[in-house]
């Protein structure tokens, strides 16, 4: 039944319905490691991983993907540790961390060439390609996504989720012909799936590609949609492209509005690049920006927040350890290198922390 489950998970990701297919996952999980069923735990939380990259828990799917790495690992699983790797790969991308995204991507294209298995490979050429985007190399993400979607891509759902990239990759190089494309394949798969974070997208990339009245009524229509999803990376995306959109048309004060919401969300998800274009706008319709204080969660390996995370439950360190398939020492280690990083120094402090 485990096995079945993970499936349905899966295909709840085909279909976008990202929430309930997380919640699968995460009972999979729980049952995999309740029961020891090791095996099959690297597949659960490669799912879980893919579903927490969707969401926007960029944080979360490197938490999963390099605790699911260090098992598959363990235990040879060599396929699994390139589905992770794709993962981080888009996280990395995010984050703007380009070094260690181009490392793992490239590596987990080279595992395709000998496993040719497009899901992952469709990850990691979608993060150099939403690399570039952030970074502002609109050309260059531009090829990459249209390359992307020729090839043997077309037959997987990836073309259709990183549709939107691809469009706002054209329309910022004022090439809105080479945005009918994916435009057209995004909003056929939208208007089937009936999602909201789909309808919200889609108004998006149709306000990219209008003018004045229309595009408004299709930024109005995204933000609409966007209160009823839970994809809060992608709402932020339209704040700063509606944000842009407004400063252009002189209306700065409406601007800002926007603007300041998605560069909260993204200082929230360390989307580097993406705040810094917030901060940046927002510079332009005449705010004085200031930086947030660090976010101390952000200087935890993954695998330090996975185990404050369930010391801040009240769990012992052998508890800890049987979860995670780590030695008691090891967790003791990781939490001896993490309260200092927290400035803490007992668990009830932790419990007090908001570690996401």
């Amino acid at each position: 039944m485990a096995a079945l489950r993970i499936s349905i998970s899966s295909l709840a990701g085909i279909s976008g319905d990202f929430d309930n297919g997380l919640a699968i996952a995460q009972s999979v999980i729980e049952e995999c490691r309740a029961d020891g069923m090791i095996g099959l735990l690297p597949l659960a939380q490669a799912v879980l991983a893919a579903h927490q990259l969707y969401l926007g828990r960029f944080r979360d799917a490197v938490t999963t993907a390099t605790e699911g790495r260090r098992l598959a690992t363990d235990i040879g699983q060599t396929h699994r540790i390139a589905h992770f790797e794709s993962v981080m790969a888009m996280a990395m991308a995010v984050e703007g961390r380009e070094q260690d995204c181009r490392e793992l991507a490239e590596r987990t294209i080279s595992h395709g060439t000998v496993h040719p298995v497009a899901t992952i490979v469709g990850w990691a050429e979608w993060a150099l390609g939403l690399l570039d985007l952030g970074q502002g190399r609109f050309e260059v993400a531009l090829e990459r996504f249209e390359a992307a979607a020729r090839g043997p891509l077309r037959h997987q759902i990836m073309p259709v989720y990183f549709a939107p990239d691809q469009i706002e990759a054209a329309v910022r190089l004022g090439l809105p012909g080479r945005a009918a494309g994916p435009l057209a394949r995004f909003a056929s798969w939208a208007t089937a799936a009936r999602h909201p974070w789909a309808d919200a997208v889609l108004h998006r990339c149709r306000a990219l590609l209008a003018h004045d009245d229309e595009a408004e009524r299709h930024w109005e229509r995204a933000l609409r949609s966007h209160a009823d999803a839970n994809r809060p990376f992608e709402r932020a995306r339209t704040d700063l492209l509606y944000g842009e959109w407004l400063r252009r048309a002189r209306r700065k004060t409406e601007s800002r509005t926007r603007l300041r919401a998605a560069l909260e969300t993204f200082e929230r998800a360390g989307a580097g690049p993406w705040a810094e274009r917030a901060r940046a706008e927002l510079r332009a319709a005449g705010e004085t920006v200031t930086r947030s204080a660090p976010d101390l969660v952000a200087l935890l390996s993954p695998q330090e927040l996975q185990v404050v995370r369930l010391a801040a439950t009240g769990v012992t360190n052998r508890e800890i350890a049987a979860q995670l398939f780590l030695s008691p020492k090891t967790v003791s280690h990781h939490l001896y290198r993490a309260f200092p990083k927290l400035g803490v120094a007992t668990r009830t402090e932790l419990a007090r922390l908001d570690l996401g």
